[in-house]
């Protein structure tokens, strides 16, 4: 059976705030989506997380974004193609550094929040994510949604693609992430969620919001790493996918 990443967001504080437990989240998972200072993120916190990840051996990963501090990356955004790609590759640029300098690498690509969802559809802002990593490092991973135009049109300009799932997130029966807004949205119990990551991995399929099964086939499994007693719910879902007999590994 094909071994699972587990990725988790990492870096999303900005100053003297913190959102997420970094050093206890890199002790779990096997590959860590590093904010690069758009939608959260400082050149001292990339830097300090770099630094945890390479010495844990935790692979290191751009996590861009539209440039929304305030609104965490999360708000719906038009930006000119031309500088959205420039953008992207300029984020990871950053990251590179501190990576580097702790003895590692960026070694793929996920957006994230509202760019995310954004390029699962949006051919031409999806087509301004690939220019980006084209420009920053035409070998690079990018990590997304099973179906999105990013993926389709990553995998035609020669990137390698990585497929995830979302194990704490709804499903709409065609595949997509229920927007956050809506009721349900996000999987609040945490054996639902532990359940729901061995379904994924084990047989790529989850039950979508209304109940029906739908298929998700994905190498990597994403663990929010802002929600309430995440590293918790990150130890039980990866002891339980040990358990299972399942091998737990990066993907790059």
């Amino acid at each position: 059976m094909t071994p699972i990443d587990l990725n988790a967001d990492l870096g999303e504080g900005f100053g003297r705030w913190r959102l997420t437990d970094d050093e206890q989240l890199l002790s779990v998972v096997t590959s860590a989506n590093v904010a690069c200072g758009f939608h959260a993120g400082d050149a001292a916190t990339m830097r300090r997380v770099c630094e945890l990840a390479a010495g844990r051996g935790v692979t290191i990963g751009a996590q861009v974004s539209y440039r929304d501090l305030a609104g965490f990356g999360r708000r719906a955004m038009d930006v000119p193609p031309a500088e959205l790609g420039a953008e992207v590759a300029y984020q990871i640029g950053a990251l590179e550094v501190f990576a580097r300098a702790a003895g590692a690498r960026v070694a793929y690509v996920k957006p994230h929040g509202a760019l995310y969802n954004r390029v699962v559809h949006d051919e031409e802002q999806a087509a301004a994510v690939v220019d980006g990593v084209l420009l920053a490092d035409a070998s690079l991973p990018v990590l997304g949604l099973p179906g999105s135009r990013l993926l389709a049109l990553a995998g035609e300009a020669g990137l390698p693609t990585v497929t995830e799932a979302f194990a704490d997130r709804a499903y709409t029966d065609e595949g997509t992430l229920v927007p956050r807004g809506r009721e349900g949205a996000v999987v609040s119990d945490p054996e639902a969620v532990v359940e729901r990551s061995v379904e994924l991995a084990r047989s790529g399929t989850v039950a979508a919001h209304s109940g029906a099964r739908i298929a998700i086939r994905a190498r990597s499994l994403c663990l929010h790493g802002d929600t309430p007693g995440a590293v918790e719910l990150a130890r039980r879902v990866r002891a339980r996918l040990t358990t299972e007999g399942l091998t737990v590994a990066a993907f790059a």
